[in-house]
């Protein structure tokens, strides 16, 4: 069984700056990408930022220059650095891991989530 699990998050005056961590452990063979997506009440979940095993990550124009996603492969985690927030920011933020479970076969990727954590930007 592989499990995502999250930390940080809070409450934030906007312009402040807010960093969040998720740990990957279980049954992994390997992780071919990590990421965090946020989902604000009345929206669609969106990606805020993923990465790859190679390092290239992506970000959406929304967050581009503000947020900064960071990975460690031996560790299996992820981070995102979250500066200059805005109330617009206000959101749950989910990790999420795109891994091999070492128990199927075949050796195929699925989406994993973790619990989320609250973000919110007061103004």
């Amino acid at each position: 069984q592989v499990q995502l699990v999250e930390s940080g998050g809070g409450l934030v005056q906007a312009g402040g700056s807010l960093r969040l961590s998720c740990a990957a452990s279980g049954s992994i063979f390997s992780i071919n990408a990590m990421g965090w997506y946020r989902q604000a009440p009345g929206k669609q979940r969106e990606l805020v930022a993923d990465i790859i095993s190679g390092g290239n990550a992506n970000y959406p124009d929304s967050v581009k220059g503000r947020f900064t996603i960071s990975r460690d492969n031996g560790k299996n985690t992820v981070s995102l650095q979250m500066n200059s927030l805005k109330p617009e920011d206000t959101a749950v933020y989910y990790c999420n891991g795109r891994i091999v479970d070492s128990r199927r076969w075949p050796r195929t990727e699925a989406d994993y989530w973790g619990q989320g954590t609250q973000v919110t930007v007061s103004s």
